[in-house]
C-alpha cells in the first residue's frame, strides 16, 4: 500500500532550469603545435524529463558568439570560417528522450538523447550527464565530442597547422530542480 501511495511522487516529471552565471562550457581542441582551450556562454536552458517513461523535452542554448580560445586571430577564423557566427549565433541542444534514474540524493548518470542544431544543420547527439543532488538543486557535469568535420563544417588547419576533427566539450553547471 505504501509503494502505491509514493508512486505518483516517483513518476512525477523533472523540471531543471539551468543557470547562465553558474555553468561553465570549456572546449578543447588538438592541434599540431599544442592544444587549443576555449570557453562559450550559456544563453538559457531548461529541460523537462521523466525518467520512468524516457520523455524529454526542452532546450539547452550556447551563445556561439561568445566563443573565445584567448587568440584574437583564432577566435576571428573560428567564427568567420568554422562557426560562421554571424549567421548561426546559436548553437541549440533540443531533448527528446533520457535514459537512467535519478537519485533522490547523490550521484546519478543519465542520458539525454536529442538533436544538436550548429551551423545551420541538425545532428543526433546524446549527451552523458553526471549529477550530484542535493535536494532541489544538482551539481551537472556533461562531456561530448563533436565531430565537426564529419558535420560539414570547416577544419581550420592548413599545410603546416594539423588540427583535429572533432572538438571536445566540457560543461559544469548547477542546476535548480522542480
Amino acid at each position: 500500500m505504501l509503494i502505491l501511495a509514493a508512486w505518483p511522487l516517483v513518476a512525477q516529471p523533472f523540471s531543471a532550469e539551468l543557470d547562465p552565471r553558474r555553468t561553465r562550457i570549456d572546449w578543447t581542441l588538438g592541434a599540431t603545435f599544442h592544444t587549443v582551450h576555449g570557453t562559450f556562454r550559456l544563453k538559457r536552458g531548461a529541460l523537462v524529463f521523466d525518467p520512468s517513461s524516457g520523455r524529454a523535452s526542452g532546450q539547452i542554448v550556447v551563445d556561439v558568439s561568445s566563443g573565445e580560445s584567448g587568440n584574437e586571430t583564432r577566435d576571428r577564423k573560428m567564427h568567420g570560417e568554422v562557426l560562421e557566427s554571424g549567421r548561426y549565433p546559436e548553437a541549440v541542444f533540443s531533448a527528446d528522450r533520457v535514459e537512467g534514474q535519478l537519485a533522490s540524493s547523490g550521484r546519478s548518470h543519465l542520458e539525454f538523447h536529442g538533436t544538436f542544431r550548429i551551423d545551420g544543420a541538425s545532428h543526433d547527439i546524446v549527451l552523458l550527464a553526471d549529477i550530484d543532488r542535493n535536494g532541489d538543486e544538482a551539481a551537472a557535469t556533461v562531456h561530448l565530442t563533436i565531430p565537426y568535420v564529419v558535420w560539414g563544417m570547416k577544419n581550420p588547419g592548413n599545410l603546416l597547422l594539423k588540427v583535429s576533427d572533432h572538438v571536445d566539450v566540457d560543461v559544469s553547471t548547477k542546476v535548480h530542480l522542480r
